[in-house]
């Protein structure tokens, strides 16, 4: 396998898949191509890989089932192709766990960067936070691994998460007790890809209430300060 990694291009249009092969060939990684679901699935049975790339508007299965499927069985970053006007699919692919979208038409150079930055956040130690000696944050029932990035359950067992997810989870118990804005969010979680004004991160923060929270329809870690943004609470709040 590439020591770049190993990325599947999901697209039922030859040309396209054919242009992101060559591309990332060329910038040095291994690359796999399927033109619908039952060619994913079967590079899924034969072969690990370390992304997918995943045009939502396929015919047959789209890219939406399909990455319900790679979330219920791989750990991999998912980023979905999809059409600037699809404002509705995006939504929905943040639901289901992507880690990225790009609008079509895209710029191949646009379209490596967004790649490389959901591997680093999927490979890459993450630092280790002062928040312990050992790296484990305990809120909860819940307990971050920082070192690991990994978010463990009250049974012990790990909690699927995706990179992005942990990202912001890990912005959170940096700054305990503080209500953050989005946009303070995003400098803290160094995602300035993420735009403050669409519904990015509210779906994150409801994806990981589902994950965390005893009701998520009252949440009492994540809490939302009306008007102002979100706060992880331990007690006592502190504005900034």
């Amino acid at each position: 396998m590439s020591m770049l990694g190993h990325i599947v291009v999901v697209d039922d249009e030859p040309d396209i898949r054919d242009t992101i092969r060559d591309y990332l060939e060329l910038k040095g990684y291994r690359v796999s191509c399927a033109g619908d679901g039952k060619a994913l699935r079967d590079i899924v049975d034969r072969s690990e890989f370390d992304l997918a790339l995943l045009d939502i508007n396929m015919p047959g299965e789209d890219g939406l089932s399909l990455a319900r499927f790679l979330r219920e069985t791989q750990d991999v970053g998912i980023i979905f192709l999809t059409a600037a006007v699809d404002t509705v699919d995006r939504i929905v692919g943040l639901e289901i766990g992507a880690d990225d979208y790009i609008p079509k038409p895209f710029d191949l150079r646009e379209l490596h960067a967004r790649i490389k930055a959901v591997l680093r956040r999927l490979k890459a130690p993450g630092k280790k936070a002062d928040l312990s000696v050992d790296g484990l944050v305990a809120f909860g029932e819940f307990t971050l691994n920082l070192e690991a990035h990994s978010l463990i359950g009250p049974n012990g067992d790990d909690v699927a998460i995706t990179a992005m997810e942990f990202d912001l989870l890990k912005t959170f118990a940096e700054n305990p007790d503080r209500v953050l804005s989005r946009d303070r969010l995003l400098d803290l979680a160094h995602n300035r890809d993420w735009d403050p004004y669409d519904r990015s991160i509210d779906i994150r923060v409801t994806r990981l209430r589902r994950k965390i929270e005893q009701d998520p329809t009252k949440p009492e870690i994540i809490k939302t300060v009306r008007g102002a943004g979100y706060v992880f609470n331990t007690g006592k709040v502190d504005e900034g």
